[in-house]
């Protein structure tokens, strides 16, 4: 049986050991003060990159924690998870609601608690297949950018100690919809950061994480169907750990209005068709380079033996993007606080009056039935001046 986690790190990280344990170490104290018998709320907990950083939080004693996210099958198995895991100690005062963190009882809920020291909000449409058309469009916007505003205003009456709001690192010079709504969400956090401490960090991506492109060729795998994946699309990984361990020294140590990143190293990327061959040949397959999907859809449904189908091409769906970048030039970065994170830092906050003449335009754009899929790009480019959105007529859900 396959160990994730050392293919992981064998294949995929090439690091034997967490890239951020030496900047948890050093300030662990820092950590504990900060995190002892607080009160936490988790929003979206039952993600990857959630649960992770619930994992990196309880090593610290929190006095509570609550964990919010619509996934109820999510929830149940991040508690048997946590409580089956002898290195957690989980805190008396412990529940998951699976709700939405936009209807009403959350905020009963908030309110009744009384807010929390610590909030950090994991809740995202994160994947460029969001991109479809109107429907899914605004699904994400509203998602990504206007109930997170919703969640600000309300921190206003209840101003926590900490909060944090996971990013991308599609949105530095963001390409797609999907990176354009986070790139919004972080001017957003970054307009209400000086009546609270606030921060984000945008990063690689989690290698197998829930619905990722890896995470789907091990249900391939299991379910002894074709592999399909660009071979022209680089990116940086992280392991599951990482991801919850950036957020929390991101959201636990960060000056308020800084965009935390990982420091990683231009060989330190692959492509996707490469992960595919390691992980099949890892599985004891050889590849079976096919022409097309049709090919691939064709040779898995004979007995292909030990020879695996794959269909490997170029990208070109609407919004991919062919590199990972986690700053722009036009942002001042700090390379120097600490070994493994680098700071976005000084960024200008915008005018809140920006911000709702973006919202008023988006909610007038979402009610008008004419409104159409580039009516909205163009409402986010006339507030993101480096959105460089370009439409190609199809869509990730037309590939395998």
């Amino acid at each position: 049986m396959l160990n994730l986690n050392k293919f992981i790190s064998k294949y995929i990280t090439n690091r034997n050991e967490s890239m951020f344990l030496d900047d948890i170490e050093n300030n662990k104290k820092i950590l504990s003060e900060r995190i002892k018998d607080k009160t936490v709320l988790v929003i979206g907990g039952a993600g990857t990159i959630g649960s992770s950083f619930i994992r990196a939080l309880l090593p610290f004693e929190p006095k509570s924690l609550v964990v919010v996210d619509i996934n109820e099958n999510g929830l149940t198995e991040l508690t048997r998870d946590i409580r089956s895991n002898g290195d957690f100690k989980v805190p008396l005062d412990y529940i998951t609601y699976p709700m939405d963190y936009a209807h009403s009882v959350f905020y009963k809920m908030f309110k009744k608690r009384g807010g929390f020291d610590i909030v950090a909000n994991f809740s995202a449409h994160k994947h460029v297949r969001s991109e479809k058309d109107l429907f899914s469009v605004e699904a994400l916007i509203k998602n990504n950018v206007m109930n997170a505003k919703k969640l600000l205003d309300i921190l206003e009456y209840y101003p926590p100690k900490h909060f944090f709001c996971v990013s991308t690192d599609k949105a530095a010079n963001p390409v797609n919809i999907m990176g354009g709504s986070k790139k919004i969400m972080e001017d957003l956090i970054m307009t209400y950061s000086s009546k609270y401490p606030i921060t984000t960090a945008r990063f690689a991506n989690v290698a197998f994480s829930n619905g990722s492109l890896p995470q789907g060729f091990l249900e391939r795998i299991s379910k002894n169907q074709p592999i399909s994946a660009p071979n022209d699309v680089t990116r940086y990984f992280v392991s599951p750990e990482e991801s919850g361990q950036i957020c929390l020294l991101a959201c636990i140590l960060g000056n308020t209005g800084e965009i935390y990143f990982p420091k990683l190293r231009e060989e330190q990327v692959m492509t996707f068709s490469d992960m595919a061959v390691k992980l099949l040949e890892e599985n004891g397959y050889e590849v079976d380079y096919c022409s097309s999907d049709e090919e691939a859809v064709r040779k898995a449904s004979e007995d292909f033996n030990n020879k695996y189908p794959v269909h490997f091409s170029g990208s070109n769906t609407t919004g991919e993007k062919p590199y990972e970048e986690f700053y722009t030039n036009k942002e001042e970065v700090s390379l120097d606080r600490y070994k493994s994170l680098g700071v976005v830092v000084n960024l200008k906050p915008r005018e809140m009056s920006e911000v709702n003449e973006l919202f008023n335009s988006l909610n007038l754009a979402f009610n008008n039935e004419k409104t159409t899929k580039e009516d909205i790009v163009n409402i986010m480019k006339d507030f993101l001046v480096n959105f460089d959105h370009k439409e190609l007529g199809k869509s990730l859900d037309s590939k395998m």
